[in-house]
């Protein structure tokens, strides 16, 4: 299994930035494909973005396209997600999630998640 852990989630104003960052407990980091996910309160879990093994984007959510970069180094098991132009709507748990390139869009592993906030 891959054991993921994010951070870097916090509480900023609208407009604002934040990067959230997702280490992985794996060997074999660059075999597969990141995404990012987010749930809001009373709300389904979303996708946000996602990475594949390279560093070229799957493709990002339309609500966030423009404002949020993903990003990952296969040399330090991290994948990253900078988060420009914040707003209040973006207030979710954000999850890391991992997906075995031999499968894709089948997320198997997943972090615990971390609060970001965006206050108007």
């Amino acid at each position: 299994q891959v054991q993921l852990v994010e951070s870097g989630g916090g509480l900023v104003q609208a407009g604002g930035s934040l990067r959230l960052s997702c280490a992985a407990s794996t060997r074999t980091f660059s075999r597969y494909v990141m995404g990012w996910f987010r749930q809001a309160p009373g709300k389904e879990r979303e996708f946000v973005a996602a990475i594949r093994w390279s560093g070229t984007i799957i493709r990002y959510a339309d609500s966030v396209k423009g404002r949020f970069t993903i990003s990952r180094d296969n040399a330090e098991n991290t994948v990253s997600l900078q988060m420009n132009s914040l707003k209040p709507e973006d207030t979710a748990v954000y999850y890391c999630a991992a997906s075995r390139i031999e499968a894709p869009g089948k997320y198997d592993y997943w972090g615990q998640g971390t609060q970001v906030t965006v206050s108007s």
